[in-house]
């Protein structure tokens, strides 16, 4: 999914849940492993219109969630105003990747065309089935295109363009 707002911040998760009666809180994260959710400190969240930083002092993945104790947070109820709240973090808080390399909200929005030079529309958002990414672009149609070869044949970040080997009627 795309989850830039700006060139700053990137969504990585929202407080979605509560865990225990100590203020600890559930997380869903974008993060990829979800658990790295927990490396990236602090957290920015919007408080009318306002950004913060909230710091999370403990944390684990639990099952199948994530969950984290916030600084000053030691109850469950006050742990319940944060439910619904999103994480960002500082873009300049990712890794380098390698040449080559693009993380998801880097390629949202490119327009895709087909090795026939036709527009199939433009990347909306991205999606792991698990076996490997998928572009989910829209246009006149909506396409689901496997970020893998020999499918994805380049990407021009200049032109802001990936091309394709993909049937527009596909």
């Amino acid at each position: 999914m795309s989850h830039n707002t700006n060139n700053k911040r990137l969504l990585i998760g929202q407080i979605n849940g509560l865990f225990g009666v100590q203020g600890w809180v559930k997380l869903f994260s974008y993060a990829n492993p979800r658990k790295n959710i927990l490396s990236y400190k602090p957290w920015h969240i919007e408080v009318d219109g306002v950004w913060t930083t909230l710091e999370a002092i403990k944390g684990r993945e639990q099952g199948k969630t994530i969950v984290a104790q916030l600084k000053g947070v030691n109850d469950r109820e006050v742990a319940r105003n944060y439910i619904g709240t999103e994480l960002y973090i500082e873009r300049s808080q990712l890794p380098k990747l390698p040449e080559g390399k693009y993380y998801w909200d880097e390629l949202t929005n490119l327009e895709v065309i087909n090795t026939n030079n036709i527009l199939l529309g433009k990347i909306s958002y991205m999606v792991d089935t698990g076996s490997n990414s998928v572009m989910v672009i829209n246009g006149d149609n909506e396409h689901w295109v496997p970020y893998i070869e020999p499918f994805l044949i380049s990407i021009d970040m200049d032109k802001r363009q990936i091309l394709v080997d993909w049937d527009e009627n596909f």
